[in-house]
C-alpha cells in the first residue's frame, strides 16, 4: 500500500463519533422546524391580512353602490311610477287587474317586483297569458291574454239561465272554470254542458273528469269541422255516464259515444248530407251504434209554419163537453097574482057514509 493511499483514508475518516453525530442531526431539525413554523406563521399572517383588506374594500365598494343607487335610482323623483298602461283582450277591469297585482302609481318604478306581479295576475282565473314590461323613467306596461269561454258548464241537470245562476261556470278549451263580473252577450249562446256532478266545480280549478273533458272535446271538434254552420251543439247533458245526449240548435237529440268522436261526427256528417238532399229534418240519431244506425226525422219548420198560417179550409168543429153535468134547478111553487083573480086549486076529500 502506497503513502498517498493511506492519507487518504486517514482523510476520509469521520472525526465525530455516532453519538455526536446524533445530537448534531437533532439540533439541526430542531432549528429548521423553528424556521418552518416562522415561516408559515408569517404566510398566515400575510394572507389573512389581504383577505381582510380585500373583504373591507369589497363592503366599503358595496356600502358606496348601495348608497348610490338609493339616491340616483330608488329614492330620485324622476323614477316616479306615473303610467301603469293595461292592455287586455276580454272583460278584466283595470281596478280588478291593479288590485290582484298590489300596484299602484306613485311608488318608485325600481321597487316594483315584476315577477311577483306576473304571478298574481297569472293567478286570476280569467288569465291566460301576461306579460309585464317596466319602461323608464316611470311606466310599466301590462298585457294580458285572456281566457276565451267556449262554453257554460253546470253539476244542475237543467237551468234556465246561465247568467243568473251561481251554479253555472264559464270554461275555456282547457278546462279551467272562471265566473266572469262582466258578461257578454256572446256568452248567452255558448254550449251548456250540464250534469257535471262528479266533481266540485269551483273558479279557478280546471275540470278533471272524463265526461267534461269528453264535452270540450266534442265542441272543439265540431266547431274546427265542416259540420260547423250545419250543426251547432246548444246543450251537453254529461249526467248518463256513459254517453253525452246532445241537442243541437234545431232541438235535434243526439247520442254520442265518449270514444273516438271524429268517427262519430263522420256518421253524422252522412246523415246531414241525407238530410239535405231528401229535404227532412234530423230529429234523433244515436251515433253509438256502427251498423243499422237508429234514425228518426222531424218536420221541417216551413212545414209547421204553414201549417200554423194557411189551416185546412173546413176546420174540424168540437164539441166541448163539461166536466161535470150542471145540477137542473129545482121548479117553485106558483105565486098568484092579486090582479089575476085566480083562486087556489082545492083538492076534494072524500066524507064517510053514516047510518
Amino acid at each position: 500500500m502506497s503513502l498517498g493511499q493511506k492519507k487518504s483514508r486517514s482523510r476520509n475518516r469521520r472525526v465525530s463519533n455516532v453519538r455526536q453525530r446524533r445530537q448534531q442531526h437533532l439540533l439541526d431539525v430542531k432549528v429548521r422546524s423553528r424556521r418552518a413554523i416562522q415561516h408559515r406563521i408569517r404566510r398566515a399572517m400575510g394572507v389573512l391580512s389581504r383577505v381582510i383588506l380585500l373583504a373591507a374594500l369589497l363592503g366599503a365598494v358595496y356600502a358606496g353602490a348601495r348608497e348610490a343607487a338609493r339616491r340616483l335610482f330608488f329614492e330620485n323623483p324622476d323614477y316616479e311610477l306615473k303610467t301603469i298602461e293595461l292592455q287586455t283582450d276580454g272583460t278584466l277591469q283595470r281596478e280588478q287587474v291593479l288590485k290582484e297585482a298590489d300596484l299602484r302609481e306613485g311608488e318608485n318604478i325600481f321597487k316594483v317586483n315584476l315577477a311577483r306581479v306576473h304571478d298574481r295576475i297569472q293567478q286570476l282565473p280569467q288569465t291566460d297569458e301576461v306579460q309585464v314590461v317596466r319602461k323608464l323613467p316611470g311606466e310599466i306596461d301590462i298585457r294580458v291574454v285572456e281566457r276565451k269561454p267556449v262554453a257554460w258548464i253546470t253539476s244542475e241537470k237543467e237551468i234556465s239561465d246561465p247568467f243568473a245562476s251561481d251554479a253555472a261556470f264559464l270554461v275555456d278549451a282547457r278546462g279551467a272554470l272562471m265566473k266572469q263580473k262582466k258578461l257578454l252577450p256572446e256568452y248567452l249562446g255558448l254550449p251548456l254542458i250540464l250534469g257535471c256532478s262528479s266533481e266540485a266545480l269551483e273558479a279557478g280549478k280546471v275540470v278533471e273528469s272524463s265526461e267534461a273533458k269528453t264535452a270540450l272535446e266534442l265542441i272543439r271538434l265540431s266547431t274546427r269541422s265542416s259540420l260547423q254552420m250545419r250543426f251547432q251543439i246548444r246543450e251537453i247533458d254529461v249526467s248518463k255516464g256513459y254517453c253525452l245526449l246532445v241537442t243541437d240548435k234545431n232541438h235535434a237529440r243526439l247520442t254520442f259515444g265518449f270514444n273516438d268522436l271524429d268517427t262519430q261526427l263522420r256518421r253524422l256528417e252522412h246523415f246531414l248530407v241525407y238530410c239535405d238532399d231528401s229535404k227532412q229534418e234530423l230529429g234523433t240519431v244515436n251515433l253509438l251504434v256502427q251498423r243499422n244506425i237508429p234514425v228518426t226525422f222531424a218536420q221541417r219548420p216551413a212545414t209547421v209554419i204553414n201549417d200554423t198560417i194557411e189551416p185546412a179550409m173546413q176546420p174540424r168543429i168540437m164539441k166541448a163537453i163539461p166536466v161535470h153535468a150542471p145540477e137542473k134547478p129545482v121548479p117553485s111553487a106558483p105565486k098568484a097574482r092579486a090582479d089575476s083573480g085566480a083562486l087556489p086549486k082545492v083538492i076534494p076529500t072524500q066524507r064517510k057514509k053514516t047510518d
